[in-house]
């Protein structure tokens, strides 16, 4: 092993300290959630609840239904999901995105009417309106990068621009007006 390589590997005091470091931030990240109501119980009702209208609704159910035969597992894992997005646990492992992508036909209309579902379920089970804004914008992120993803895998560099329609330097200020 070179020089190099043996002074950037990290000491086991500094592993230690770092793997230290990242329980307290994961800590700290879960114990905001929860003082604001989103905590392991609700993450879990709210999966549920969500989920349930997920599998009836006319537009998603289908999706979701023919692609999940186990729904216990799939709750299971948005359980992990929303606790590693929310808590930080670092449990969920997976590639939505992959997931996502393989999906004929999803589009825009397919994400903006999760998100009334998601909005929906949240307004309904809102423990305060701090977890509401932070779930719901964790939900349009999420939402967000993967249509982006789905978008910019199907036509390439152009399904990601988003500023598209921002007007070019040769309009004028006033033709914006």
């Amino acid at each position: 092993m070179s020089q190099a390589a043996m002074s950037n590997r990290l000491s086991g005091a500094e592993v230690d300290e770092q793997r230290a470091y990242a329980l307290a931030a994961r800590a700290r990240k879960k114990a905001e959630a929860e003082s604001i109501g989103i905590d392991t119980d609700y993450i879990a009702n709210f999966v549920d609840q969500f989920y349930g209208k997920i599998r009836s609704d006319e537009l998603l159910g289908p999706i979701f239904n023919e692609r999940i035969v186990d729904w216990a597992e799939h709750l299971g894992r948005m359980k992990r999901f929303w606790r590693s997005v929310l808590h930080n646990s670092g449990e969920f492992s997976g590639n939505p995105m992959i997931k996502h992508i393989v999906i004929p036909g999803l589009e825009e209309r397919h994400f903006a009417h999760w998100l009334g579902l998601f909005y929906e379920t949240l307004r309904e089970l809102q423990p305060t309106d701090e977890a509401t804004k932070l779930v719901g914008a964790r939900a349009r992120m999420i939402a967000d990068s993967l249509l982006t993803g789905i978008a910019t895998h199907r036509h390439g560099l152009a399904g990601g621009r988003a500023g598209e329609n921002l007007p070019y330097v040769s309009e004028s200020a006033d033709s914006r007006a």
